[in-house]
């Protein structure tokens, strides 16, 4: 546990003052290109060496050396478990919810506020895990009633307000 703790510290802490009292001069000791090597993995390897290396002590007669050397075989591979299962794939889940209102087009919504076949009204589009609200026209010049389901066909020339049409299946 005091390992931990100083392990955060200096890499919190004192990293951070180093890094700007020096100027950079000890940036060729970043890690910075090797994903493999993250604090996560680094505290997980640790922790499966400490409880690996406790239970080989108390429940097998090997060897001190052997016991440490097993310890840090079994740490390591704690270590690269943790970065194959764990780390690697939520760092790829992140998701961004940001979109460009011209991905829009091809996506179907459905219609919250009646679009007037010359004017505006509103529609209801799902991005990412969330639903948007939209300004939108009909492209066809139709009237669009509350709760139809439509099909977004483009953007205006105004580059705010979508272009609609009924969806027909």
């Amino acid at each position: 546990m005091t390992l931990g703790i100083l392990f955060a510290i200096v890499s919190v802490v004192l990293g951070d003052w180093l890094s700007a009292s020096l100027d950079g001069m000890l940036d060729f000791l970043s890690l910075d290109g090797y994903p493999v090597v993250q604090p996560t993995t680094i505290i997980s390897g640790i922790t499966v060496f400490g409880g690996a290396g406790l239970l080989l002590e108390h429940h097998t007669s090997l060897p001190a050396a052997l016991v440490i050397l097993t310890a840090i075989l079994i740490g390591a591979a704690g270590a690269v478990v943790m970065f194959f299962c764990y780390v690697r794939p939520m760092a790829r889940s992140e998701n961004s919810t940001s979109y460009s209102i011209r991905e829009l087009t091809g996506k179907i919504g459905e219609v919250s506020v009646t679009i007037p076949g010359k004017g505006f009204g509103e529609v209801l589009i799902k991005v990412g895990a969330g639903l948007t609200n939209h300004i939108a026209s009909s492209v066809d010049g139709d009237q669009i009633p509350n709760g139809e389901r439509v099909v977004v066909v483009g953007v205006g020339a105004d580059g705010h307000t979508l272009q609609v049409s009924k969806l027909e299946l």
